[in-house]
C-alpha cells in the first residue's frame, strides 16, 4: 500500500509519499510543487496520520532548528545510484560539493560525473536528501527538481558555504 500527503512549506506545497510501516512511514518520494514526481497516483491513499514524525522534522528544519533527518526510506535504485544517495547523505548541512566530490566518494572516474549527476537527479526524496548541497565545479548552482531557486533558498536556510 502507498499512502501520501502534501504540507505548506517556505518551498511552496511539498508532496510526502510512502509505504506504512508500525513506527510510521517508509518514505518512497518527497517532492516539491511544480517539479517532478508531485502528482498523486490513483491507487494510492491521502493519509496524514503515518507522515506525522516526518512532518515534525521537516518544521523543524525549515525552522533552523534540524541539521540531519532521521527517517525511514524505502527507495529504489541500482547499486551505483544508492551509493550515490548515501554519499548525500554523508554532506553536512551548511556544507556544498561538487559533482566531482560525489564521484571521488564512490569510487568512480572523473569521467562518471554525468553518471554522478544522474544518479542525482533521480534522487526521490528531494530536501531530506541533501542533493541540493551538491553543485557545479565552478561555483554554479546546477541542476535540482524543484528548481534553481528553491536550491538557492535551502542553501541560503542552510548558510551553506
Amino acid at each position: 500500500m502507498t499512502v501520501y500527503t502534501t504540507t505548506a512549506s517556505p518551498l511552496g506545497e511539498l508532496m510526502l509519499v510512502g509505504e506504512p510501516r508500525p513506527s510510521g512511514v517508509a518514505l518512497t518520494a518527497l517532492s516539491i510543487a511544480g517539479g517532478k514526481g508531485g502528482a498523486a497516483q490513483p491507487n494510492w491513499i491521502e493519509d496524514h496520520a503515518p507522515f506525522a514524525s516526518v512532518l515534525d522534522q521537516l518544521d523543524d528544519y525549515f525552522a533552523g532548528q534540524r541539521t540531519r533527518f532521521e527517517l525511514d526510506y524505502a527507495v529504489e535504485g541500482s547499486e551505483f545510484r544508492r551509493r550515490v544517495w548515501q554519499a548525500l547523505d554523508d554532506i553536512p548541512y551548511g556544507r556544498t560539493v561538487t559533482y566531482g566530490d560525489i564521484a571521488a566518494r564512490v569510487g568512480a572516474p572523473r569521467a562518471a560525473v554525468r553518471a554522478v549527476g544522474s544518479a542525482i537527479g533521480a534522487n526521490p526524496v528531494l530536501i531530506v536528501r541533501p542533493c541540493h548541497r551538491v553543485i557545479g565545479a565552478n561555483g554554479r548552482l546546477t541542476g535540482y527538481a524543484g528548481g534553481i531557486d528553491r536550491k538557492r533558498q535551502l542553501l541560503e536556510l542552510e548558510h551553506a558555504a
